[in-house]
């Protein structure tokens, strides 16, 4: 999860605020295997035991539960979508070079890039010195490191490719080249660069380990696998360890696994599963395919990983929290236990996740979580009306949440701060489409992949700011679903 990438609904604003102000209201069954799943609410329905999680509604045969603990609270943790969407691993140092310091210096100083500076090296590397074009990769090298460190992955890729046609055979510089297209999710592109680079450098730890990267980005564990194995041979590597034992956990888990494809998709489900559900669940990802597709006008370019779980498995494989229903970190990852078929409430599950699949790619994982989850949510078909009356009063009181706050992370929220952050950025998206329709939402996802701010792109599409939005989603709000 390229994209950065939530999966984490809340199924029911009321519910989840719990207006009292503290943390979310949930309940606790306990699995006869001493499994514990954290839910919103819980109710017995006939010989299953049906569930609120971020999901939506789920649902467990009643014979594999103990008992139901009611009351206590929901836990807030780090996101296992978001560390798995972006892997905690760092492009490679360049190797000192004698006068590299003044160079580097020379091309980023006072909080900006000197681009005379740089342009005076590529007119002394006209001359055809290997030692003045090293200079001049290495001044765009700079620069492309002060813009990938302010977010600027567009430029930051273009400087690091005019430094490679100074020094076409720098590993550094092809593997930083790579490790851009990883940040981007363009997995098929780095591996090229990283082919090209384990060419000059066969013995490099660092193209090892970022070609495991573009492995597990392409949903193939056995060669990522193989990959940070050589890379933790050469060189022993934390960031490297970490990523190992993650797709080692995912490897083993699913080397029983049966699998299933189609046009976009790549199914893998445990043998427990009925071959039936699977199949199923690709007819219906397919179908939600050519609806997100057309609304988006947006394709994206490679198969998209699914997992099929138990329960039990999805646990131990993403350690999410008992709550998540479901994830999406570059692969999507779904718990069936006790279906026999798509349920209407499986379909929208699946909707969600899907979405972010899309935005995540057409964005180059750049969406902020509010439109991720704005658009996921309006996508399976959520609209705000049993929220509206609730968001309108938190708006006209003044204790709104800027769109700016909600940006970033929301896994460290409070429970009621979540359960608002997900019901107003429902209303948010679905304001700009009811306002502008799907052409807006397309424009404002390609300004933000293009390396627009999400404010700059809604000024450029919407002619507004935050502040603006909110008060238009507002008065929609009052205006269609007001009593």
């Amino acid at each position: 999860m390229r994209q950065t990438l939530r999966s984490i609904r809340v199924p029911s604003f009321v519910v989840a605020l719990c207006l009292a102000g503290a943390a979310a209201c949930a309940d606790t069954i306990v699995l006869k295997n001493g499994r514990r799943i954290v839910a919103l609410s819980v109710r017995e329905d006939g010989d299953k035991v049906t569930y609120q999680t971020s999901a939506g509604e789920l649902s467990l045969p009643k014979s594999i539960v103990d008992h139901i603990e009611k009351g206590g609270a929901v836990p807030m943790g780090s996101s296992p979508a978001a560390e798995a969407a972006n892997l905690d691993i760092t492009p490679p140092a360049m190797t000192a070079t004698s006068g590299g310091s003044e160079i580097e210096n020379g091309a980023v100083h006072d909080g900006a890039i000197d681009r005379v500076y740089i342009a005076k090296l590529e007119g002394v590397a006209r001359g055809g010195d290997q030692r003045a074009n090293l200079s001049a990769a290495l001044g765009h090298h700079a620069a492309a490191q002060f813009e990938l460190s302010r977010g600027d992955m567009e430029h930051a890729l273009a400087d690091e490719r005019t430094a490679l046609t100074f020094a076409p055979e720098e590993p550094v510089l092809l593997m930083n080249v790579a490790y851009l297209h990883l940040r981007r999710s363009e997995y098929k592109q780095s591996l090229d660069y990283l082919e090209r680079a384990r060419r000059v450098a066969p013995d490099n730890a660092d193209v090892a380990k970022l070609a495991g990267w573009a492995y597990y980005g392409m949903n193939k564990m056995n060669q990522a696998v193989t990959e940070w194995k050589r890379a933790q041979a050469l060189r022993p590597d934390r960031e490297v360890q970490a990523a190992l034992d993650k797709a080692q956990r995912d490897k083993q888990e699913e080397e029983s696994y049966k699998e299933n494809e189609s046009s976009h998709f790549t199914l893998r489900y445990s043998g427990a599963a009925e071959p039936a559900l699977a199949r199923e669940v690709l007819h219906t990802l397919e179908a939600h395919f050519s609806s997100i597709e057309s609304e988006l006008n947006f394709t994206p370019p490679d198969s998209i990983g699914v997992v099929l779980y138990t329960q039990e498995a999805f646990a131990d494989i993403t350690r999410a929290p008992g709550w998540v229903g479901a994830l999406n970190d570059g692969r999507i990852r779904v718990p069936v236990q006790g279906l026999t078929g798509v349920t209407p409430e499986l379909s929208r599950v699946l909707k969600h996740e899907l979405t972010h699949s899309f935005v995540g790619q057409k964005t180059r994982g750049h969406a902020p979580t509010w439109i991720q989850e704005g658009l996921a949510q309006w996508m399976e078909g959520k609209r705000s009306g049993e929220n509206a009356d609730v968001l309108g009063q938190i708006y006209k009181q003044g204790h709104a949440a800027s769109l700016g706050r909600l940006e970033g992370s929301w896994m460290g929220l409070p429970g009621d701060e979540a359960g608002y952050a997900y019901a107003w950025a429902l209303a948010n998206v679905e304001y700009i489409v009811e306002a502008g329709g799907m052409g807006d939402v397309q424009r404002i996802l390609d300004h933000i992949g293009g390396g627009s701010s999400t404010e700059a792109a809604l000024h450029d599409v919407l002619h507004s700011d935050y502040n603006d939005l909110m008060q238009s989603t507002s008065d929609y709000l009052r205006k269609t679903y007001g009593r």
